[in-house]
C-alpha cells in the first residue's frame, strides 16, 4: 500500500511520533513493572552471558556500531540531499521536474531513507527492547509506505524515463557500481549540511557522549539536535 497525500505532508512529524513511541514503549508500563532496560545493556548482556565478550567488550562494541551507523546515516542523507536539494527534500508535496540519477541516484533510489533506516537502528539501542522492535518495524513499514506512493507519482509524472530508471537502479540495496550515466546536476552542499543537521547532530551525541554509557544522556543530546533543526530550517533557502 502507498502513503497517502495525508502521510507525505506530515512524514516528519509521524516519525517524530515513531520515535517516540519507541522511546516510552508505552506498553511496558501496562504489561510489566519493570522499566528501565535498553536494548543496548540487553544485548550487551547477551555475548557475556554466552562467554563471547566481556559485558564491558560488548557495550563498547556495540557503541562503536551505533557510531557507525549514526556517521554512515548523515552521510548518505547528506550525499543525497546535495543533489536532490534541500528544499525537495523538506518539501510537504511530492516533486517530479526532473528525473535526478547523479551521486548516490546512480547506486540506489532512495538514498534518503536508507539513510534513516540506518540511523533508526542506532536510535533503538538507547530504546526498551520492544520499543526498539516496535521502532524498526514501524519505520521500516512507514518508509515502504512513502517509497510506494512516491514512485507511483514519478511514474505518472516522468514516464518512460523514470520506469528505465527504476528498472536499473536498486529500490535500497546500493549497487557496488553505478547503474545508470550522471544525469546533469548541480549540488548544493552547504544546504545539504544545514538541512541535515539533526543527523549531525546526533554523530556528535554518539561520539561524544556515548562514552559515559549513559542512554538518558545520549537521549538529552538527541533532542538538542532535533531542536538545533528546527531552527536551522528557518536558514534553508526556499525555491
Amino acid at each position: 500500500m502507498k502513503a497517502t497525500a495525508f502521510e507525505f505532508r506530515f512524514r516528519f512529524l509521524i516519525f517524530v511520533v515513531l520515535y517516540l513511541l519507541g522511546f516510552t514503549a508505552p506498553w511496558d508500563r501496562l504489561l510489566s513493572a519493570e522499566t528501565g532496560r535498553t536494548a543496548w545493556l540487553i544485548l550487551a548482556a547477551w555475548p557475556a552471558h554466552n562467554h563471547w565478550l566481556s559485558f564491558s567488550a560488548a557495550t563498547i562494541a556495540l557503541l562503536v556500531l551505533a557510531i557507525l551507523c549514526t556517521l554512515i546515516a548523515a552521510a548518505l542523507r547528506t550525499w543525497g540531499s546535495a543533489y536532490l536539494g534541500s528544499d525537495v527534500v523538506k518539501a510537504h508535496t511530492m516533486q517530479g521536474e526532473a528525473l535526478v540519477a547523479a551521486g548516490p541516484y546512480r547506486y540506489l533510489r532512495n538514498p534518503l531513507y536508507l539513510g534513516t533506516f540506518i540511523h533508526t537502528l542506532a536510535l533503538a539501542l538507547l530504546m526498551p527492547p520492544s520499543g526498539a522492535v516496535f521502532c524498526i518495524l514501524a519505520i521500516a513499514l512507514f518508509q515502504l509506505r512513502l517509497i510506494a506512493g512516491e514512485e507511483a507519482f514519478l511514474t505518472a509524472k516522468l514516464g518512460e524515463p523514470y520506469l528505465a530508471y527504476k528498472a536499473r537502479v536498486p529500490r535500497l540495496l546500493p549497487a557496488l557500481t553505478p547503474q545508470v550515466a550522471a544525469s546533469p546536476a548541480q549540488t548544493a552542499w552547504p544546504s545539504a549540511f544545514l538541512g541535515e543537521v539533526y543527523m549531525w547532530g546526533v554523530v556528535i551525541t554518539f561520539v561524544v557522549g556515548g562514552w559515559r554509557y549513559n542512554a538518558f544522556v545520549l537521549i538529552q543530546g538527541i533532542i538538542v539536535a532535533l531542536g538545533v533543526s528546527f531552527i536551522a530550517r528557518a536558514f534553508l533557502p526556499k525555491q
